[in-house]
């Protein structure tokens, strides 16, 4: 099987990781990857989607996986089906789920999907007035696209109205903010699940944990994601029984009903509220850094997964997980997440320790090769995945892979799966 996987973060090396350890897949393509993904397979440098497609046709690619969520808000799944390609991801109307925050909330209110209580404006007079209905803190969003930073939690009235005015002006995050949703905050403990779809039928990962936040104890500002682990303790099985019959079927369902089938990664956001799941939000492909993390819990081949979603056979799969832990400790760069950062080369240990090497490996994102040395270059920059038989075990040999890793700069959290281990 010939592969290609749009993308070029640490999810898209994540996947591509798996499916090169895959005796099914005999090529393996990159569109555009990065500085790392070449240690997998080809890189492709076609922007065009059409183009790409038509690559795709040429090359005899057997299944494209879209990674991140700009391609797929921008169509490229209905531009590689128009072809008659197999390609595993949302259509463009599916995607308005994470697309648009209006479009997602409102949906889960037309088909009665347990959510926090909103309103969607772009009448500042109207947000104002329900900000003072809440108790804070209060949640506002911005509507479109904001590479996962498009959300504030204002600890105060005055904060939450500043923040809307700031989005429905445009100064915070430009026309992605020009309609924002405001809701109340839940109190509870937050969860990250993923559904992989066909339409049709479903399968639900193990629970993941991320952290936002920047620094440990969870302080400073948001980030896309500075660490993960799974599966969480902190899920059981009437929660992931509720979570298949009150979100998962049910979206399924509605979205056939809206005429956008729901085929890809749906991504929930959960908020657990006395042991009740209420979403968050959705998004329609895996987080990062929790791709990095499910990935090696992956038992069953994953290109199978992959293509049975995509040509809507997941009825025919019975799918498998290791009975283990992975944990995931984010590297960024120097001046992330305020600025660039100036490249800075990356020099990786040589491990002697079979643990080590044989039960961690790096993720790598925000990478460039030249003159073949591996750089830093911003961002984002890789993630050291440790795997074991408790989530300690799984911890202790990511952070054994960190102290094995060096550049100028990098930034890590030291507590990641605290959660877990307290």
């Amino acid at each position: 099987m010939r592969v290609m996987v749009i993308g070029s973060g640490g999810r898209e090396f994540a996947i591509g990781r798996v499916l090169k350890q895959d005796s099914a897949v005999t090529e393996l393509f990159f569109a555009p990857g990065n500085g790392a993904t070449t240690m997998l397979g080809q890189n492709v440098a076609i922007k065009d989607y059409g183009e790409l497609a038509q690559f795709a046709l040429d090359n005899k690619i057997d299944l494209t996986i879209v990674g991140p969520e700009g391609p797929l808000s921008d169509g490229v799944v209905d531009v590689f089906k128009a072809k008659g390609l197999v390609i595993f991801g949302p259509s463009k109307a599916a995607a308005q789920l994470e697309g648009s925050k209006v479009y997602m909330k409102n949906f889960l209110a037309k088909y009665n999907i347990p959510t926090a209580r909103y309103i969607e404006t772009d009448h500042i007079g109207d947000a104002f007035k329900f900000i003072e209905s809440l108790t804070p803190p209060i949640v506002v969003k911005a509507d479109g696209l904001c590479a996962g930073k498009g959300v504030i939690i204002a600890m105060s009235y005055e904060e939450a109205k500043v923040a809307v005015s700031e989005m429905l002006s445009g100064k915070s995050f430009g026309d992605a903010g020009k309609r924002v949703v405001v809701e109340e905050f839940l109190d509870g403990y937050e969860l990250s699940m993923f559904a992989l779809c066909d339409g049709k039928d479903f399968i639900l990962l193990p629970a993941a944990q991320d952290h936002k936040r920047l620094l440990d104890n969870d302080e400073g500002p948001n980030t896309g994601g500075m660490g993960a682990y799974a599966p969480t303790p902190l899920v059981d099985d009437v929660i992931y029984e509720k979570v298949k019959d009150r979100i998962v079927r049910p979206t399924l369902k509605g979205m056939q009903e809206e005429g956008a089938p729901f085929e890809g990664v749906l991504f929930i956001g959960l908020m657990i509220v006395n042991g009740e799941p209420i979403t968050l939000e959705f998004n329609v492909r895996f987080g990062d850094p929790e791709c990095e993390i499910l990935m090696p819990l992956l038992k069953t081949p994953a290109s199978e997964l992959f293509y049975k979603a995509a040509t809507k056979q997941l009825d025919t799969l019975n799918v498998e997980f290791y009975d283990k832990y992975a944990v995931g400790v984010v590297m960024a760069s120097r001046n992330y997440p305020y600025d660039n950062s100036e490249p800075a080369e990356i020099i990786v240990d040589e491990i002697h320790h079979a643990e080590i090497a044989q039960n961690t490996h790096i993720a790598y994102a925000g990478v460039a090769a030249e003159d073949g040395k591996l750089y830093a270059t911003g961002g984002r920059v890789l993630v050291c995945v440790g795997v074991g038989e408790s989530i300690k075990e799984a911890r202790d040999r990511a952070y054994m892979l960190c102290g094995q890793v060096h550049f100028a700069g990098k930034k890590l959290r030291s507590d990641i799966a605290y959660q877990a281990l307290r």
